[in-house]
């Protein structure tokens, strides 16, 4: 099964509709790292496609006081992959992150 041929209408609004998505994600982070939504709050919210896509390294970065290097031994710790979105991570893996970053 190939690709399918997009007309060049579909290309464009899918386009439109990648970007809102990002633009939407990083409101998100945004949200995250001014402290007015809390980690409970987003796992909590994890079936939002928004919410539920992103990547759980990024939520991580987005809190106060967590960059790349904290992110990332935290997933190490707990055993969570590095390309994890948020709507794929287990009861045991929310709970955890909420115990060490909640």
């Amino acid at each position: 099964m190939g690709v399918p041929q997009l007309t060049h209408e579909q290309r464009v609004e899918n386009l439109q509709k990648a970007a809102a998505q990002r633009m939407q994600r990083a409101a998100f982070r945004d949200e995250l790292k001014e402290g007015t939504v809390t980690l409970a709050e987003a796992l909590a919210r994890a079936d939002d496609p928004i919410i539920g896509r992103l990547p759980v390294r990024l939520l991580i970065e987005s809190l106060p006081r967590c960059g790349k290097a904290k992110a990332a031994k935290i997933m190490d710790e707990i055993g969570i992959s590095p390309r994890r979105r948020v709507q794929g991570l287990g009861v045991r893996q929310r709970a955890q992150l909420l115990k060490i970053l909640g």
